[in-house]
């Protein structure tokens, strides 16, 4: 069996063994005890307990586990490392010694996920793959993928974030443990350019050159957060391998370790709730893989605490709270699980969720995704080549999606069509329409009807600018903004931009959008027609008395409830069909 034969039976077990746990009660010991997700702010939080509760209701999820969602505390964003120890305060206060002796899943999903706007309004965690009946989101497959760990847990937490997935094989004897002092780190072997933008570990010297086993045990020397290729081979992280590395070679190359999850045994829980309470309120984003990382392991130096170049926004207090952390964790061990046969995907932004479920073959047939895992879009099923894909939507007769593109939550009216490289989410699209490649669109619900946005897929929701004389180096749809606001009949200034006090303007708070319409197609009519002008040469005209809104804005008013009634509306509506079907066949 060829190692991707191995990391495919391993994650197909998986899947069927959560698959016979949804819905059902576990036992102590069996699953998790606690399930944690954490939220940006109390709005976040409702959102994501209603679809907690309603995946509950459905027998999405195993029953008898403590499913709770944290929102990190008003004022100053605090990062993911911030939402852990906040999420550690939340639980002692609710559980006290009672954690002594439970497995608590941890897992970061705050954001507004800017590079994956369509995940913005109900979570990133809770993001659609074509998988499973019912349909599996980001939640249920970290659950599946992590299956095996609580029984080969001691007490302590697994900290993971909402836009990854870690597939991986190990022998039929052995399981990943996590029972050592400290924290234990999962690694996956990675090109030095993934070096380059991951965490790094530096081993302990002794390790034998290549890989030797699927599984290997080693204590980490030092950790490197997004290092330079200099300093990996400077640090001794670099590896020799006798094959190629995430690529498929049969040379010699250079790989190193990088990292994806971690545990941390229940006395280390009790030492990050000191720094917590040592810090008091937290003033500026802390991060959970650099910041405590990087104080672990015998070669650990406090240098990192005055590094800020990784850091988005520098506060006065970031290096006072990352030398209190350095000084608390200093001496904690850091062991790491080696995977030697592994995979670690990234579905975080627009290209990266479409490449992995239109283009990349491996992923698809690691996990059996399918182009149309509810089989009423008439399209071609697993395949070798590149595929559109179509999650819980119902798409009409002589509709043409071309290959590349997602569609996800929506109905295609007849003879629709979709370019290549786009994405359809939430939208009900009338009759012989063209959606154009490489674009975004996502319909809302708001109070009074529904209102959809439209971008480009390569565009940067998130690159500010300073001021409106420098709104050129935004693009829109592939546009110098500045044109494409001339096209649209816009007038550049600060007032286009929401909350434009702030003094950064970018296309995540520019008011491009018409309020809302009454029906759902006349929303994504509207704004297609709207957008038509950036290909052409007229300039289209928006009456006067149109209020514009930006995605910010929208979200702000969002309509959860409505949002997930007509998912579910949808979804019953394809099981119906698909049960009608089968009755036939």
């Amino acid at each position: 069996m060829t190692d991707a034969e191995r990391i495919r039976s391993a994650s197909r077990r998986r899947l069927r063994n959560f698959q016979k746990l949804r819905g059902k009660e576990v036992t102590p010991g069996e699953f998790w005890d606690i399930v944690v997700i954490t939220a940006a702010d109390g709005r976040q939080e409702l959102v994501f307990e209603q679809q907690i509760s309603n995946k509950l209701q459905s027998n999405e999820l195993p029953l008898g586990v403590r499913y709770h969602v944290f929102a990190d505390p008003l004022g100053p964003k605090i990062g993911n490392g911030g939402s852990t120890l906040h999420a550690l305060h939340r639980l002692e206060e609710l559980y006290e010694d009672k954690l002594d002796s439970f497995n608590i899943l941890l897992i970061h999903a705050g954001g507004y996920s800017q590079r994956l706007p369509s995940a913005s309004a109900l979570g990133k965690i809770f993001t659609a793959l074509p998988l499973g009946i019912p349909v599996y989101q980001m939640l249920e497959l970290k659950l599946a993928m992590y299956i095996d760990f609580p029984t080969h847990m001691k007490p302590g937490v697994l900290v993971t974030c909402a836009d990854d997935i870690e597939l991986y094989s190990v022998s039929e004897t052995e399981a990943i443990c996590f029972d050592k002092p400290g924290f234990t780190a999962l690694a996956h072997p990675s090109s030095l350019s993934i070096g380059t933008t991951h965490g790094v570990f530096v081993l302990e010297p002794g390790r034998v050159q290549g890989v030797q086993k699927e599984l290997e045990y080693k204590a980490c020397h030092r950790f490197l957060h997004k290092p330079s290729v200099e300093t990996m081979q400077k640090s001794g992280a670099v590896c020799r391998a006798g094959h190629g590395v995430e690529s498929g070679g049969d040379t010699e190359m250079d790989f190193v370790y990088t990292d994806s999850v971690y545990y941390f045994d229940r006395p280390t829980a009790k030492r990050l709730l000191a720094i917590l309470g040592e810090i008091g309120t937290l003033g500026c984003e802390i991060d959970a893989y650099g910041d405590f990382l990087q104080a672990l392991g015998p070669g650990a130096t406090s240098d990192y605490t005055k590094n800020t170049a990784n850091v988005s926004q520098e506060e006065n207090q970031l290096v006072a709270h990352r030398q209190k952390i350095f000084n608390c964790l200093r001496g904690t061990a850091l062991n790491v699980a080696m995977l030697n046969n592994s995979k670690f995907y990234h579905l975080g932004t627009a290209q990266e969720y479409l490449h992995h479920l239109t283009t990349d073959v491996t992923l698809r047939a690691h996990l059996g995704l399918l182009s149309d895992p509810g089989g009423l879009g008439q399209l071609c099923p697993e395949s070798s080549g590149q595929v559109p894909c179509i999650i819980e939507s119902l798409v009409g007769p002589g509709c043409d999606v071309s290959p590349g593109s997602v569609i996800e939550y929506s109905r295609l009216g007849a003879g629709s069509c979709v370019g290549t490289n786009s994405i359809v989410s939430g939208c009900c699209v009338r009759e012989n329409s063209t959606i154009p490649p490489n674009t975004f669109l996502h319909s809302l619900c708001i109070p009074g009807g529904f209102v959809t946005v439209m971008f480009g897929t390569g565009d940067n929701l998130k690159y500010t600018v300073p001021s409106p004389l420098e709104t050129h180096k935004l693009r829109l749809l592939g546009l110098d903004f500045r044109e494409a606001a001339v096209r649209l009949g816009l007038k550049i200034s600060e007032h286009l931009f929401s909350d434009s006090g702030r003094i950064r303007l970018s296309l995540w708070n520019v008011r491009i959008f018409p309020t809302p319409r009454a029906t759902a197609e006349d929303s994504v009519a509207s704004v297609l027609e709207m957008f038509e002008a950036l290909n052409g040469k007229s300039v289209h005209r928006l009456p006067d008395d149109v209020k514009l809104l930006s995605i910010e804005e929208i979200l702000q008013q969002k309509d959860v409830m409505r949002m997930l009634n007509f998912r579910k509306q949808l979804t019953e509506e394809i099981n119906q069909r698909r049960q009608t079907r089968e009755k036939i066949n």
